[in-house]
């Protein structure tokens, strides 16, 4: 009799734990249902994140300004290169600018070139060699944006760089002076296609279109250096005064249909007097015709180019 009683109150307990094991299982389903739910609620939401992400950083990258500023100089001019490298290396930018000072001249000639450039290079990585004899209005200028679209021909959007590498590339003198700052803030809110922009010959004139724009410093969207590579119009026209040419490519092939002119922010050193010069002043992009130091320092100290040396005990300048 005990027997049958303890064997019927295993029964009764082995009934409970199976409704209760069956339970779980129903319950583990349930939620083996909703954690794929989720996951697939995951996944579908990682694409549109990862999307996101990367059309804002194609956006910030699209805001940036990109400048190229290519001084056109001779191999023998070290001296000139050193001290522009100070100039233009210590100057800040407006956040969200990117400008590339380049030193541009053709074939190197003699053994000394070819070791002091090189070094240079290595150093500063910021000199173009283009394939052409060094020369006076018969074709330099040409050559070199001929050459920047085969030069930078990897930035053409296609493995993630940028395109196109530069909105804006400009031509300038090594006696020059640009000052950045105001460049960047000139070009902020004018048009980076079909532009051409600088300080229009003759002087006298405040009309962009007439003439063309001085070789002191002048600039141009990246889409006519391509224009430049593809067009007959400059490989036909290439001997002359080659602002001038410039300004005939332009106007032949129908170019430049947004100009500006940035006279009187663009000028002549003050000395000698001429009707393309005035007295240094706070409004300057450019200065043109610093022939020696002593036209390089006026102006340097004229615009304060030193205000943001720090102070330490290495040093004392009074």
């Amino acid at each position: 009799m005990a027997k049958s009683q303890k064997t019927n109150r295993g029964r009764c307990f082995i009934f409970p734990c199976f409704i209760f094991i069956f339970f779980l299982c129903i319950l583990a389903s349930i939620n083996e249902v909703r954690f794929q739910g989720l996951l697939r609620f995951g996944r579908c939401k990682i694409p549109n994140q990862s999307s996101s992400s990367s059309s804002l950083l194609a956006s910030n990258n699209d805001q940036e300004l990109r400048i190229l500023i290519a001084v056109l100089t001779l191999p023998d001019q070290y001296l000139r290169r050193h001290f522009l490298r100070l100039v233009y290396g210590t100057q800040t930018l407006p956040e969200g600018t990117k400008i590339d000072v380049k030193f541009v001249f053709c074939n190197l000639t003699k053994e000394e070139q070819k070791v002091m450039v090189a070094l240079e290079i290595m150093r500063y990585d910021d000199i173009i060699i283009l394939n052409c004899t060094e020369n006076m209005n018969k074709g330099k200028t040409s050559t070199f944006f001929r050459s920047l679209p085969e030069i930078f021909n990897e930035t053409d959007g296609s493995d993630g760089q940028h395109y196109p590498p530069y909105h804006y590339v400009m031509k300038a003198d090594d006696d020059t002076y640009v000052r950045l700052n105001s460049l960047v803030e000139s070009l902020k809110p004018l048009p980076r296609e079909d532009f051409y922009y600088g300080f229009v010959i003759p002087c006298g004139s405040m009309d962009p279109f007439k003439h063309y724009m001085s070789g002191m410093g002048f600039l141009v969207s990246w889409d006519i250096v391509e224009w430049i590579h593809d067009s007959d119009i400059p490989k036909q026209h290439v001997e002359g005064p080659e602002d001038k040419v410039f300004g005939d490519w332009m106007r032949w092939g129908k170019k430049g249909k947004n100009r500006y002119n940035a006279i009187w922010s663009m000028y002549n050193y003050p000395d000698p007097p001429s009707v393309c010069s005035h007295d240094l002043w706070p409004n300057t992009i450019a200065v043109h015709l610093l022939k020696n130091p002593e036209k390089w320092i006026r102006t340097l100290t004229f615009f304060n180019v030193t205000q943001n040396l720090k102070p330490s005990k290495l040093y004392h300048i009074s």
